[in-house]
């Protein structure tokens, strides 16, 4: 039932809205706000978010339900001198060297104090000047540039069910830090990177590997060829003021090419090359009725969450490895030969939406002879500052193809990066496979869609029925592994993304916290391509074919297994050595 209240004399109708913030956005103003996103829990830390209302005064818009005929006032005297103060004293904290942050451009507090007209800064800062966490790859946390909003602690936990970030002391000495002030190395974090993407300053960034990937692309004696996920195609538009969820993939290719890159490939190719694998794994655990249900292995921050909080269910891993890191030692086993050069004069790039494939790219057993299968992974907005730098006006390239043969892809491929997509996927050829029938409906809605919530859909395989769950984040995903531990489970693969949404909604994507209805665009571009592919299936992809012939053998093959197939480690057991 709508209701109205009133903001700034006009009447504005509500219903649902859980504050008056987001009555507010809904009625196309805004104010300015740190810590409340969403899609988490109201914080009410930051007071900039602050509006007049008539017989109440100063109120938190973010933490205040609407109630039928308020008379809210935006900016008032008080409440744009209240955010002004606000502002100075987060400012005189604050690590001011603003030309060198990686988030000039992007950071809020940066915007704001633009916005407000911060010329002078009235209060001394008495504040410690603490060392930046750089102990692991795909994150770097900077204390100085952290303003208490609160919101990586909630992102962490209510996402992912972690206690990683947390506030210690008290008063002007107050900090979010790990537990006893550990580096990220040294703690459970999975670097699924919400943390990093709900922050609105510089206090957590990606840990860029920019550089040296210019260093080797102008480096005249190395091919440096790279490959992208498929949900990098439907953001990295919006970093050059394209809508989300359009598909830039022939732009993102043309960039790419124009940036240096000598080959330009698809982890979407991959992507149908995890599910040959990944399928015939699933149809022979079903006939030894052993390690099930099988769980995906695709989302590197649940592979690490499962090595260090429960490496009594590892087994029920699929040993497949990730589009990415499958895709990396393939090129690796062929480009050389077919281009005339010598491995080491080969350098392999992966773009993607999560800084989690920077840790994944770092991990023992994704390495052949000490050295990485993939040597720098690149996320969605390290590539868009790769872009502008090099001077590329991207709305305004040509589309271009990429190379084949490991730029052919179905659909099945694409969605990868939903939610729901793997599972799809995986569900599309294991059907086929098993009952060898032509699958009719290959659209399965019923898993679909970014909401947290857990999904579930039920397949007929001739004389067995199988259930496949999908989750998004940890939180979900230990609710999911408790029904095994107790037995209770019915379904037979279990496929988990970190990231709400999945990886369209990764850690390293252009931000979209302050609004949810990005990932919901994002989604439907993946599903858009894959409706509009003429092979929407795995294994009827040609190239897949090409290689399993030509090279591989058959899927689960020895060859298959020693470049697709990998192992895991118990690190609650590592953790334990020096006690």
């Amino acid at each position: 039932m709508t209701q109205t209240l009133f903001i700034d004399g006009k009447e504005i109708e509500y219903a649902d809205e859980p504050n008056i913030l987001e009555v507010i956005r809904k009625a196309g103003m805004n104010v300015p706000t740190f810590c409340y996103r969403p899609d988490l829990t109201s914080f009410g830390a930051c007071r900039m978010c602050v509006v007049e209302i008539e017989g109440r005064g100063i109120q938190s818009s973010c933490t205040m339900p609407p109630e039928p005929g308020l008379k809210i006032s935006l900016n008032t005297e008080k409440t744009r001198r209240i955010r002004k103060t606000v502002l100075e004293l987060l400012l005189a904290s604050h690590d001011r060297e603003c030309l060198t942050c990686e988030r000039s451009g992007t950071c809020e507090l940066q915007k704001y104090a633009e916005e407000y007209g911060i010329k002078q800064i009235r209060y001394p800062s008495e504040t410690e000047h603490l060392p930046a966490d750089t102990s692991n790859p795909s994150l770097v946390r900077d204390p100085n540039k952290c303003i208490l909003c609160g919101a990586c602690v909630r992102a962490c936990e209510e996402f992912q069910g972690h206690a990683v970030l947390g506030f210690a002391n008290r008063g002007s000495k107050t900090v979010v830090q790990p537990f006893r002030g550990e580096e990220l190395s040294n703690v459970d974090c999975i670097y699924c990177g919400q943390c990093f993407a709900v922050c609105p300053t510089g206090a957590l960034t990606v840990n860029s590997d920019i550089e040296k990937v210019w260093d080797k692309i102008t480096d005249p004696a190395q091919k440096v060829v790279v490959h992208m996920a498929p949900s990098v195609r439907v953001a990295i538009g919006e970093i050059f003021g394209l809508k989300p969820g359009e598909n830039s993939i022939g732009k993102l290719t043309a960039a790419l090419r124009k940036i240096g890159f000598d080959m330009v490939f698809d982890t979407n190719f991959s992507a149908d090359l995890t599910i040959m694998e990944e399928g015939t794994e699933l149809l022979e655990r079903l006939k030894s009725g052993e390690n099930l249900p099988i769980f995906t292995s695709c989302c590197p921050a649940w592979v690490k969450y499962m090595e260090q909080a429960h490496p009594d269910m590892l087994n029920h891993l699929s040993t497949a490895k990730s589009p990415m890191s499958m895709l990396s030692p393939v090129l690796k086993a062929l480009i050389p030969e077919r281009l005339g050069i010598n491995s080491e004069n080969l350098t392999v790039v992966a773009i993607m939406p999560c800084t989690a494939k920077k840790f994944e790219a770092s991990r023992e057993q994704l390495k052949t002879n000490g050295i990485p299968d993939t040597d720098y992974v690149l996320t969605t907005q390290e590539l868009g500052r790769m872009i502008r730098s090099a001077g590329i006006d991207f709305a305004a390239l040509q589309e271009e193809e990429e190379d084949r043969p490991f730029g052919e892809y179905s659909g099945a491929g694409t969605i990868f990066g939903a939610s729901g997509g793997v599972a799809e996927a995986a569900a599309r050829t294991a059907y086929e496979l098993a009952t060898g029938e032509t699958l009719q409906n290959v659209d399965m809605k019923e898993i679909r869609g970014v909401t947290n919530r857990s999904k579930t859909i039920e397949l007929n395989f001739k004389d067995k029925k199988i259930k496949i769950r999908v989750v998004s984040t940890i939180k979900e995903a230990e609710k999911a592994l408790r029904e095994v531990k107790e037995g209770k489970a019915d379904f037979q693969m279990l496929e988990v993304m970190a990231c709400p949404g999945g990886c369209i909604n990764g850690g390293g994507q252009p931000k979209s916290c302050n609004d949810c209805s990005i990932k919901v665009e994002r989604a439907a571009g993946l599903y858009k391509e894959d409706k509009e592919l003429p092979v929407r299936k795995s294994h009827e992809n040609p190239a897949i074919k090409a290689l399993y012939a030509d090279f591989l053998g058959k899927p689960g093959s020895h060859k298959a297994h020693e470049l697709l197939h990998t192992t895991y480690s118990d690190k609650l057991k590592d953790s334990y050595k020096d006690l």
